[in-house]
């Protein structure tokens, strides 16, 4: 029997639907042997879903997805195996969630500005207590009946040129990266596809650059990944030395179409993954 992982998932502690415990539920009934709790620029829910983790026989690894600055966009950092009640990582991430409770009311002010009635109250209740962000503000505009659906909500205001889109700070990927190794943690790149490089020399340009600064592995296995990015994101990191993850990007409903655990490549979603990235950190820092 294969022992199938998922290696990035959101919680209520960021902009998943599901609080951390729920989401380790569903890795259980998932049957899934392993999954990583990979909220956005916090880690806030990892003590909960790794109690749960013990509780029902998952293993659950710390994680985090820092967003960092790349050519006037995002690019996304996963860290892997951190010591997350390191007080130095706690101290950076605060300045991140600082930077997304600053952006959020600009955002509703702009759709008020849109005559679009949305309320920063009604957006923090969506969020179930966690960390405020842009899909909190989409839930709001689909529940208010101004969109269709969430990606409408990010197509037509929310995404970087969107009608009410607001920039917010980001660190740049040197400091993510550091950040990430000074918690003992594994830091890999998501979903490089996102990153919008024309070609295959651009992103192994990119990744030779972010090895110099830290990177260890490079997310392959992805939800919207084609069959022909695999293929390359594979050859480069075997060119490179890199480390091979992946993992659906579970957001439970605020991104219905993604299930846990499934995606077009699970039978690649194994726990040699998780064995992988267990050795590099006992090579790297001598730590189990």
């Amino acid at each position: 029997m294969t022992d199938y992982v998922d290696l990035h998932t959101h919680s209520t502690a960021s902009d998943g639907s599901y609080r951390p415990a729920e989401v380790v539920r569903l890795a259980k009934e998932a049957g899934l042997k392993a999954m990583a709790l990979t909220d956005h620029d916090t880690v806030d829910g990892l003590d909960e879903a790794l109690a749960a983790g013990e509780e029902l026989g998952v293993e659950v690894i710390p994680g985090v997805e820092i967003s960092t600055r790349h050519s006037g966009d995002t690019m996304h950092i996963l860290g892997y195996f951190l010591d997350f009640h390191s007080g130095r990582l706690a101290e950076r991430l605060a300045v991140l969630k600082q930077a997304r409770k600053k952006r959020n009311p600009k955002i509703v002010a702009k759709l008020n500005a849109l005559g679009i009635p949305v309320t920063i109250e009604q957006v923090e209740r969506l969020s179930g207590g966690g960390q405020v962000g842009r899909p909190h503000i989409a839930r709001a505009l689909l529940e208010s009946g101004y969109v269709t659906s969430m990606q409408q909500a990010f197509d037509i205001y929310l995404k970087n040129g969107g009608k009410a889109y607001v920039a917010k700070y980001r660190f740049p990927p040197a400091d993510a990266l550091g950040m990430i190794r000074e918690a003992g943690g594994v830091p890999v790149l998501a979903h490089p596809f996102t990153l919008g490089l024309g070609s295959e020399m651009a992103l192994r340009d990119l990744l030779r650059d972010l090895q110099t600064l830290g990177l260890a592995g490079i997310e392959t296995f992805y939800a919207d990944h084609t069959p022909e990015q695999e293929a390359l994101y594979l050859k480069l990191a075997r060119e490179l030395g890199l480390l091979v993850t992946g993992g659906s990007d579970f957001h439970g409903d605020n991104k219905p179409e993604v299930s846990l655990g499934q995606i077009r490549s699970k039978n690649r979603l194994t726990y040699d993954l998780v064995i992988a990235l267990k050795e590099w950190r006992q090579q790297e820092y001598g730590l189990d």
